[in-house]
């Protein structure tokens, strides 16, 4: 009987040295979960960390490294959503920027549109101005009494030169002796 006993016990510690062998130390789970914190992968190390919290639970340096990546993954999660934040503002105030600036655009047209309708308007209006003031010019000194007055706006005077420019012609020098031949001796006195 006793040799029963001892073969049983034998089997015993030959088993838990066997499962004993098979868990890995608390030291291999927190140096595995610190490679895989140095490396930046936090959920791994995470993991790891639990895994052997669930072997060792008492084991002071895996807790302490647990807090640790719990706290670097709130982190990492908070950033992310500022930086979600931040893209989603950008692409509000881009798109602000675009319908701003097709709202310009359309406003510089409409603008444009309307000062060339209201144009010949002004030249009509221009016109019978300039019949009334013929009219009203004054006997001695032959002009009007507005003409002083009257100043031309930058844009008028833009237009003004604008429309100058077709009836421009270059100035075209002629000599007025034609060239003397160039086979006439030159003289040196």
């Amino acid at each position: 009987m006793t040799l029963r006993l001892l073969i049983s016990l034998s089997a015993l510690l030959i088993a838990g040295q066997k499962i004993s062998a098979q868990l890995a130390p608390a030291e291999d789970f927190f140096n595995g979960g610190a490679q895989f914190y140095i490396s930046n992968n936090i959920p791994a190390a995470l993991e790891r960390v639990e895994s052997g919290l669930k072997c060792y639970p008492d084991d002071t340096k895996l807790k302490k490294l647990e807090e640790l990546l719990k706290q670097q993954s709130q982190q990492q999660q908070q950033q992310q959503n500022q930086q979600s934040q931040q893209n989603q503002k950008q692409q509000q105030q881009s798109k602000q920027n675009q319908q701003q600036q097709q709202q310009n655009q359309q406003a510089q047209s409409q603008s444009s549109q309307e000062k060339d309708k209201q144009q010949p308007e002004q030249q009509r209006q221009a016109e019978s101005a300039g019949k009334q003031s013929d009219e009203k010019r004054d006997e001695r000194t032959g002009q009007s009494p507005e003409a002083g007055a009257r100043e031309m706006s930058p844009e008028q005077a833009q237009r003004l030169l604008d429309a100058q420019k077709g009836g421009e012609q270059f100035l075209q020098l002629k000599p007025k002796n034609p060239p003397e031949s160039p086979n006439k001796p030159i003289k040196d006195w």
